[in-house]
């Protein structure tokens, strides 16, 4: 990982300024255009969590006025009968790239509006697409598997249930019946960034995210908990703490995504609204 020359600080390959010091960051070849920059390097997690920091401090009027304004919005859904809920689930995705649009243009050393947070809508469909079927397989594997288990059950019978073993054996079988939809909320996690970032129809997004996800898997998994660590001491602040945790994290995914994939699009001119669709990239 190179080093800022002004400071000395450790700054990621694909920042434009250095973070810490806000300074110009050396120009180093340019990976916008390469499909995906795998590696099965430890993850850097730290100076993920502390590059969305200092991303933050850069921002942080706006990024508290977004965060209390999609709670209130998420509130004002949740009154709603019957259209309230579908409502927050279609909205949910494109408020939360309007967070990674932001922490984006940051990273590349331009200074955001605040309008920038909504500029996620423009891509409503895809992502709407891309939350649905990503929730729909990452539910849908523990409902396959639990309906193997009961298959198994009638097979052996009830007499067999009673026993300590049998007991023991459902308790380890509903365990096992999460990991498949844990090991796919991990591997999803870029697919939206992908959608906004590289023009990404939401099945390439997914798959590309899951591809390269898959290898680097358990950093990945460590990250999430870090992040969740991080959130709990913000609800532990009496849920205001909330208010600086969640764009924090958001800050840090994406310094993840800027790490691990590269930019496609430059957002230091604005939002490029004039770029063509990505390619689509078979994930490997």
């Amino acid at each position: 990982m190179p080093h800022c020359p002004h400071c000395g600080q450790e700054i990621l390959e694909t920042a434009s300024f250095c973070p810490a010091c806000g300074q110009a960051a050396p120009k180093l070849p340019s990976v916008s255009q390469t499909a995906v920059r795998r590696t099965t390097r430890p993850l850097p997690l730290r100076e993920y969590l502390k590059t969305g920091w200092e991303l933050f401090k850069r921002y942080p009027g706006g990024f508290i006025g977004f965060t209390l304004l999609y709670f209130l919005i998420q509130i004002a859904l949740g009154i709603i009968p019957y259209v309230g809920d579908l409502a927050s689930l279609a909205v949910f995705m494109p408020l939360m790239m309007g967070t990674f649009i932001v922490s984006a243009k940051l990273l590349q050393g331009r200074s955001p509006q605040f309008g920038d947070f909504f500029l996620g809508f423009r891509f409503f469909f895809p992502l709407l697409l891309t939350v649905l079927v990503g929730w729909l397989l990452i539910f849908l594997t523990p409902f396959v598997v639990g309906l193997l288990a009961v298959n198994f059950v009638h097979l052996v019978g009830r007499a067999f249930l009673k026993t300590f073993v049998a007991r023991l054996l459902i308790v380890i079988g509903a365990l096992l019946m999460a990991i498949p939809a844990v090991y796919l909320a991990v591997s999803y996690c870029f697919a939206a960034s992908l959608v906004v970032d590289r023009r990404l129809a939401f099945w390439p997004a997914l798959e590309l995210s899951r591809g390269t996800v898959n290898p680097i898997w358990f950093g990945m998994f460590g990250f999430f908990l870090l992040l969740e660590l991080v959130n709990l001491l913000g609800v532990i602040a009496l849920f205001v703490g909330l208010l600086v945790s969640l764009p924090v994290s958001c800050c840090a995914l994406t310094a993840a995504y800027a790490d691990i994939f590269g930019w496609q699009s430059d957002y230091s001119e604005g939002f490029p609204d004039n770029l063509a669709p990505a390619p689509e990239i078979s994930a490997q």
